[in-house]
């Protein structure tokens, strides 16, 4: 790990020079895409309109006191991808057996422009409760939600129209749903805080059929994994410390193994497959290590693989655990985001693994009171995407670790799942908000122009101070899982409080005078459910 530098000015270049020749020379000028150069951060970025209006404004005073931090002193990459050189190389055609348009749509997926543009197009609105989990189909056309309203829809995201709205079975918050990769995209796989795991079939004309149990977690279960080449067996893991091993043709899960440390059971919160290697995957939970098994190996004692951990955390004071973990495009990376710390990659091969060596390290986000996700974007992984507890996305480009792009994703306040399409520049999102935002690339007035992120210094630096005042507190004598339960009691006697209000209201506007007093009521109701929505679904 190399030591942070010396806080210093950010470069800047001389655009006198640039600016004559291309006033002479209006075609070079054009076609220049791939030599503009980027800042971290620069001083007049700072003069520009916020790029967040639903976030209070924050003082230079309040934050002036913290030192700048590290990742706004990293230089982003330049651009390498040029709309002229590829849309002449695609005409021209490849002396290959490669796809013409899938590389095309390769390189556009994953340049640093197309990352620059993303904008959310539109919002998506037909659930009741928090979004937790985003899924598209192997072709993309499709998009699965699951939500704490217990339902699962099946969306036509790119027509904004959900297409099929079922009753996941579930007793307890949809916490993952994910299309199988069998023929017509008709079933759907889930898990939720009740432990269950279930399987619902659709028809082949878009309706749903039924929905059955597949296996059984003794706790909440977060996360399962698809493996590419058995796509009728799946993989779960809960906070039991089990992970399952589902085949939709059986009547029962295989147990494959318990994570334990020194006899003790590690809750589990993640769960990835190696897309290259089925038989492997890596699990991450309730302590600060990412573990790799082999699935070929659960009877023996070499099951376990490799164990990841940042050299910081082995014997820190911080009590960091992994929310998520999941490996690159190729298998060759593991990405791994802790609670109320940084996001680490890894070699999943076991390089460093003995030394605590790290990859990469990508900061600046705050991942504190969910259990968030985190992913990577681009067909070969070169972009790495968190929601943070600030309410915004972060962009980090995977080699240079610097942040690209920060927008406003949550108006509640936590972005948790991220859902990059298969093929194509878009991503989903979903948060606190009852709604799925789905972002695509617009166009900038000018194709010279970055992305507006003045207010990144300010919301990094009280993200950073955030974090530290946290860590000096006392530590909590009601652990998460308490006040969920408490939270869970709250909203549903806030919610029968709301509908005996409705009934009063819908009697009253039935008689010749409304009574004013209960549509006063029925308002300030209305305000106390705006105000309670600043919880996540899922503590960490």
């Amino acid at each position: 790990m190399e030591p942070h530098p010396e806080d210093s000015e950010p470069p800047f270049r001389d655009v006198s020079v640039e600016d004559s020749e291309n006033q002479n020379h209006p075609t070079a000028a054009a076609l220049e895409l791939e030599e503009s150069q980027d800042s971290a951060w620069t001083p007049q970025s700072a003069s520009t309109p916020t790029f967040d209006a639903s976030q209070p404004e924050i003082s230079i005073e309040e934050v002036e006191d913290v030192e700048l931090p590290y990742v706004l002193t990293k230089t982003k990459p330049k651009h390498t991808w040029c709309a002229v050189k590829e849309l002449a190389s695609r005409s021209f055609g490849l002396p290959c057996h490669k796809s013409v348009e899938n590389i095309f749509n390769s390189r556009c997926h994953g340049s640093l422009r197309f990352v620059q543009r993303l904008q959310m197009a539109y919002k998506m609105d037909c659930h009741n409760g928090c979004v937790n989990a985003l899924h598209f189909n192997s072709s993309g056309t499709l998009l699965a939600s699951g939500s704490d309203d217990l339902n699962i829809i099946v969306w036509d995201w790119s027509l904004a129209k959900p297409l099929i709205n079922y009753d996941s079975g579930h007793r307890g918050n949809v916490f993952q749903a994910k299309f199988l990769p069998l023929c017509g995209d008709m079933h759907i796989v889930s898990c939720a805080r009740d432990g269950h795991i279930r399987l619902a079939e659709l028809t082949p004309s878009g309706a749903f059929h039924s929905t059955r149990r597949l296996g059984l977690h003794r706790g909440p279960a977060h996360k399962l994994a698809l493996l590419p080449d058995t796509p009728h067996v799946f993989l779960t893991a809960g906070e039991d410390a089990v992970v399952l091993e589902v085949d939709v043709r059986q009547s029962k899960p295989n147990k494959l193994l318990t994570v334990r440390k020194n006899e003790q059971k590690i809750a589990l919160y993640s769960i990835s497959s190696n897309p290259i290697d089925s038989y492997e995957f890596c699990v991450g939970g309730r302590d600060q290590y990412v573990r790799v098994y082999d699935r070929r190996r659960v009877d023996h004692t070499e099951s376990l693989l490799n164990t990841f951990c940042p050299n910081q955390l082995l014997d820190s004071s911080v009590r960091a655990h992994v929310t998520s973990a999941i490996y690159n495009y190729n298998g060759a990376e593991i990405l791994a985001s802790y609670n109320d710390e940084d996001i680490y990659s890894f070699y999943s091969n076991g390089v460093g693994a003995a030394t605590g060596d790290y990859i990469h390290r990508y900061q600046g986000h705050r991942n504190n009171a969910t259990v968030k996700g985190v992913n990577y974007y681009g067909p070969q992984s070169e972009f790495v995407v968190s929601g943070s507890d600030c309410g915004n996305i972060f962009f980090w480009h995977k080699e240079t670790e610097a942040i690209v792009q920060c927008v406003a994703g949550d108006e509640n306040g936590v972005v948790n799942c991220l859902e990059p399409h298969p093929s194509i520049p878009v991503l989903a999102t979903s948060g606190l908000d009852d709604d799925v935002k789905i972002w695509c690339p617009n166009s900038l007035p000018n194709y010279h122009d970055e992305p507006t992120l003045w207010d990144l210094k300010n919301t990094v630096k009280t993200n950073q101070r955030e974090r530290e005042e946290e860590r000096r507190r006392e530590p909590d004598t009601i652990d998460g899982e308490m006040l969920w339960i408490l939270w869970r009691h709250i909203r549903r006697t806030e919610r029968r409080r709301r509908q005996l209000l409705n009934r009063r209201a819908t009697q009253s506007a039935a008689e010749p005078q409304p009574n004013p007093s209960s549509s006063s009521e029925e308002s300030d109701d209305s305000g106390s459910e705006e105000s309670n929505r600043g919880v996540q679904c899922a503590p960490s």
